[in-house]
């Protein structure tokens, strides 16, 4: 699409002109972004304030704290009551399960990590301790689980464990469109996901239901940019994809980590937090790589419960409703007293409208 070229050299405000211009051959547009970053972002610089008001953005299931199950949160709990540590990332640290969070009922056996790979190092320099890696995330991050456990095989480590969450974006949106709770007429896809998948992953769902999509990078200007090109390829009909970063996808992805990923994991029916179970959703460990899976090695049966009923996340990682429209949003639930994920992730659309969006 030529557009892509001249955008590069447009200002802000012309890209904005352009978008008022081209929407007015439109009643009303909803547009999702399927990633927690775009989210953020939309919100931080303020992009919902001057759109339009006949293109509505939505929030989708891009954040993945957000869309960790209950019984996820409960069995990583009921590990530490085992005699296990755990290791995660800061943002899973809050989130509330059935019962509590891992921050509530066992801080003191949860290490906080900011890459998987530091997870060798515990179970190395610890070898009387036995620990499990929360595997959380979407594609951008299942590389690199998949090379911890790859060097944790091929240093003949014992002592680590994957509780494994780990989520897959085309097959959620294949299920928003299949459900029709809402009208979605184009998605933003996120850049990073693109950079280890490749877009052609998302150009199949695109054109299997006819909707346009666009795979952004994260700058206001990227995202202004994609919103335009959404519009133009409504307007034009031409096609139902493209790619705004082109600086860092490629059609076929980062074929070396899409490699790992494939060799060490395989794709399983996964339950979504708010959504439900969605068939080849999720990732499991191999079976030549099963002795790293904390499931089979040590299986726990947790029962489970919706932890606050009140509590709407589920509609809002839907694009059902937007977090304001929660009764608990602003009213006991804070980034300071989450109740639901949604609140606790800086992804989160809870959390990004709360700071940036009330206004």
């Amino acid at each position: 699409m030529n557009s892509l070229i001249n955008l590069k050299n447009l200002k802000r405000a012309e890209i904005i002109s352009d978008i008022k211009k081209t929407a007015e051959d439109f009643q009303s547009l909803n547009f999702m972004e399927v990633c927690g970053t775009h989210t953020m972002q939309i919100y931080r610089a303020g992009i919902p304030s001057i759109l339009p008001s006949n293109i509505n953005l939505l929030s989708g299931p891009g954040c993945p704290v957000c869309v960790t199950p209950e019984e996820f949160i409960d069995k990583a709990i009921a590990y530490l009551k085992e005699g296990y540590e755990i290791l995660t990332f800061g943002d899973l640290y809050r989130v509330p399960g059935t019962y509590g969070s891992l921050e509530k009922e066992c801080s003191g056996k949860v290490k906080i990590i900011y890459s998987p790979s530091e997870s060798l190092e515990y179970a190395l320099n610890n070898p009387d301790k036995k620990f499990i890696l929360l595997a959380v995330g979407f594609e951008t991050t299942a590389p690199l689980f998949a090379a911890v456990v790859i060097d944790a095989k091929k240093k003949g480590i014992k002592n680590l464990f994957l509780l494994c969450a780990l989520k897959l974006i085309p097959p959620v949106m294949r299920y928003l469109l299949d459900a029709g709770e809402l009208k979605i007429d184009g998605f933003l896809l996120p850049g990073h996901v693109a950079t280890i998948i490749g877009s052609e992953e998302f150009r199949k769902v695109c054109d299997d239901y006819k909707k346009p999509g666009v795979v952004s990078g994260f700058e206001p200007e990227d995202i202004l940019q994609s919103i335009f090109i959404l519009l133009m390829l409504l307007k034009h009909k031409s096609r139902f994809l493209e790619t705004q970063y082109r600086m860092a996808v490629k059609k076929e992805g980062n074929i070396l980590a899409r490699r790992e990923m494939e060799k060490v994991f395989q794709k399983t029916k996964a339950k979504w937090r708010g959504i439900g179970e969605i068939e080849n959703s999720g990732l499991t460990l191999k079976e030549e790589f099963i002795e790293y899976d904390i499931s089979y090695i040590h299986p726990l049966k947790i029962e489970s419960q919706v932890f606050n009923p009140r509590c709407r996340c589920g509609e809002v990682l839907r694009g059902i409703i937007s977090p304001v429209d929660c009764p608990l949003f602003d009213n006991g639930c804070s980034p300071q007293t989450p109740q639901g994920p949604c609140m606790v992730s800086s992804e989160g659309a809870c959390a990004a409208i709360y700071k940036y969006g009330r206004e």
